[in-house]
């Protein structure tokens, strides 16, 4: 049974065949989130303290950088998933539809790329000039 019309048939206005791959990448990232998250706070509450000197010793190894990694580009993605059904369901103008995706994505892809670096420098024992 099909609630389309036969003109909306013959015009091929419908489903745009694209929300299933965003459903389900934004399902999935949920998941990586959740032991991704609970590392993070286990391993964090794990630490003798907080000082800086401590964390910056417990990012510098390997295995909790990759997993940081791991978790910022997990999180940044989610995030900017989200955001976009945001935009998509209550931005009605075309224009600034656009416009606002663009920004929310080179936002995260920023984000993302300062953090990754970060987490380089870091981990490596270098300093940033």
């Amino acid at each position: 049974m099909s609630f389309e019309s036969p003109l909306g048939k013959f015009l091929g206005h419908g489903s745009a065949k694209e929300g299933t791959g965003h459903f389900i990448s934004q399902r999935l990232t949920a998941v990586a989130l959740i032991p991704l998250t609970v590392w993070f706070v286990f391993a964090l509450l794990g630490l003798s303290s907080l000082e800086y000197a401590n964390v910056i010793a417990w990012v510098a190894q390997p295995l909790n950088a990759i997993l940081l990694v791991l978790l910022l580009g997990t999180l940044l993605h989610h995030s900017q998933l989200g955001l976009q059904v945001v935009v998509e369901d209550y931005v009605h103008t075309e224009w600034l539809k656009v416009i606002t995706l663009m920004v929310f994505k080179f936002i995260h892809i920023g984000m993302g790329v300062a953090g990754i670096y970060a987490l380089i420098v870091i981990s490596v024992g270098g300093m940033a000039s």
